[in-house]
């Protein structure tokens, strides 16, 4: 389960209380290695071999979470991208703002020709 960043969290509030206009982005789905907090300084994304966050727009919405519609499937790896432990929504291909960010269920070594997928229904994040 996942949940939003600080960042989000105030884009959020800023518009529900008419401080400051806010477009929903293009949400970009990334992969780490480890805790992104929800500061966003924990980030740990692959570096080559093929990573590319991966974008992605299809969400639903039970009561305060969501979750993706469909499948997120990445490029398969040409090289080794570690033990991928968390994942995290951004705001842009890279660099950006994180959005939000959740653990997996289970770790996954991504090595050589190993193509990560998120199942549909699979990431979830809850306004916390």
């Amino acid at each position: 389960m996942g949940s939003f960043s600080d960042f989000w969290e105030g884009e959020i509030l800023d518009h529900v209380f008419d401080i400051g206009a806010y477009a929903a982005p293009t949400i970009y789905v990334a992969l780490s290695t480890a805790d992104p907090t929800d500061d966003g300084s924990g980030i740990a994304e692959p570096v080559g071999s093929a990573y590319a966050r991966k974008v992605y727009g299809s969400w639903s919405r039970a009561t305060s979470t969501v979750d993706n519609d469909d499948a997120v499937t990445f490029a398969a790896a040409t090289g080794a991208w570690g033990t991928i432990t968390h994942f995290a929504l951004f705001d842009a291909i890279t660099g950006g703002n994180m959005l939000g960010h959740g653990v997996l269920d289970a770790s996954r070594v991504i090595t050589n020709g190993i193509t990560p997928r998120f199942s549909a229904g699979e990431l979830d994040i809850t306004l916390d």
